[in-house]
């Protein structure tokens, strides 16, 4: 996910209705006056707006020096100061959340930690809830461990439920919460997409990515950013679904496409082709379907069933068996479909043509290896979903006791590490249709050529010149 930014919403300070600030030696001014000028304390949760006493003198001049600092570093270093030397102040959480505010322009950790210290006295304050969110988002996407990161998107989520949920503070106008809201809520809703997207939780991540987008700004739709993110990652999911809705998936990624800086273009390419393709079975008419995403947030009506669907996988079967007089002149992945499409009559012929022959398989994505079993993904679909669908049986290695035969080994190891493209050799064995998985015998890792070494040529022997008598 793209970087969220805190100062969006945090530094949008709404003021407390009612608070007045004012040393017990003078009458209470107004609140703008009250803090030199600066920025009044935010809202307050569910409390509403504190009624304060008078200030003790050493008090208030404390508060207002913090506010009328001027640089966000010595701005928080003076608010700290001031909750620290006044601990029961009556403006504490009002503090803390202009404290929050200002560390949001250049502390990510402590803009967290001071959010944490605002939930414990309000724990619906949703500019804090907001902070949780967007810090931890932007401290997971950095995370690699899938388990780790998972687990962080489901803690994220959790906050981001109790904004969606967190209710109006008492005192409020329904104009600030309302603007609150539209800045908040479009984040929460991102997380919570992209945490059930990590879940392969497709319902649910369509319901928070259709959700945000019905509360973004037309312009966020087509601006580089995590929105224009979003909308790529809705698309995906509707390629997860169960079955996969290819119109959807295609349009959405399409639309990301269309409007996305050219070093993001490759990535959300092939799965808008993909997905066109799977539905229609070729890509004419793509062009036209690109310009409709191009040009709607949304499917228009009419587009989808403009579009003619491709023949269903027994179509497709029969007419390669019909027009094909030798099935084992087919390509590997055309024979795959059939075993895993076809009636078993057809399978079996299909089968019959490869059983026991000896193959190379070039191009085959690692999913899963071993030195005992390498799992790859071979044809389009499987490479697309990362899903295996040819599970190699190796030949066991003998123990490597030469420098020679241990490098060999190690150049094996590192071309079939997981994620990794390698040509495999073995001999067709068994196969399972549904899910495809077709399993290979005496499994051999083809490692490339080396280019052959020159030898540098000798410069030619230089001799004396023939002396003249």
């Amino acid at each position: 996910m793209k970087k969220v930014l805190l100062s969006s919403l945090l530094a949008c300070a709404v003021s407390v209705p009612g608070l007045t600030l004012a040393s017990s030696a003078q009458a209470a001014p107004a609140a703008g006056q009250a803090t030199g000028g600066a920025a009044e304390p935010a809202a307050q949760g569910a409390g509403g707006a504190p009624q304060c006493p008078p200030m003790p003198d050493a008090e208030y001049k404390s508060y207002t020096d913090a506010m009328n600092q001027s640089q966000p570093q010595q701005k928080a270093a003076a608010l700290e100061a001031y909750l620290t030397a006044f601990p029961n102040s009556c403006v504490k959480a009002q503090t803390l959340q202009i404290l929050m505010a200002t560390y949001s322009t250049f502390d990510a950790p402590k803009t967290l930690a001071t959010a944490d210290k605002i939930l414990q006295m309000e724990p619906n304050n949703l500019q804090a809830l907001y902070a949780e969110v967007a810090v931890r988002v932007n401290n997971a996407n950095g995370l690699t461990d899938a388990a780790g990161k998972q687990s962080a998107f489901d803690q994220i989520a959790t906050y981001a439920q109790k904004g969606l949920t967190a209710p109006k503070p008492a005192g409020m106008s329904d104009a600030d919460f309302d603007k609150l809201k539209g800045l908040a809520y479009p984040v929460f809703y991102s997380a919570l997409g992209y945490d059930a997207l990590l879940k392969k939780d497709s319902p649910s991540a369509i319901d928070a990515y259709k959700k945000e987008l019905a509360l973004v700004p037309a312009d966020a739709t087509k601006t580089p950013g995590s929105v224009l993110q979003d909308i790529f990652y809705l698309g995906e999911a509707y390629y997860q679904a169960t079955p996969p809705d290819y119109l959807d998936c295609s349009f959405y990624a399409s639309r990301a496409f269309a409007y996305a800086p050219e070093n993001f273009k490759a990535q959300f390419s092939p799965i808008a082709k993909f997905c066109y393709k799977k539905y229609h079975g070729g890509d004419d008419g793509y062009d036209q379907f690109l310009a409709a995403a191009q040009a709607n947030l949304n499917p228009p009506d009419g587009l989808f069933a403009s579009i003619k669907p491709a023949p269903t996988p027994a179509d497709i079967v029969n007419q390669v068996i019909q027009s094909t007089p030798d099935l084992a002149t087919l390509a590997v992945s055309d024979k795959e479909f059939i075993l895993q499409n076809g009636t078993p009559d057809q399978a079996a012929k299909v089968w019959d043509t490869i059983k026991g022959k000896s193959v190379q398989i070039p191009e085959a994505l690692v999913i899963a290896s071993t030195p005992a079993q390498i799992q790859v993904a071979v044809s389009d679909d499987a490479k697309q979903s990362k899903t295996a669908d040819f599970t190699f049986n190796m030949k066991p290695q003998d123990e490597a006791t030469t420098a020679a035969a241990k490098k060999q080994q190690a150049a094996i190891a590192a071309a079939t590490a997981v994620g990794q493209t390698v040509t495999l050799q073995g001999t067709y064995d068994s196969f399972t249709p549904k899910p495809i998985m077709i399993t290979m015998s005496d499994g051999e890792v083809v490692l490339p050529k080396a280019a052959p070494t020159r030898t540098p040529a000798r410069a030619p022997a230089r001799r004396a010149p023939a002396r003249r008598k």
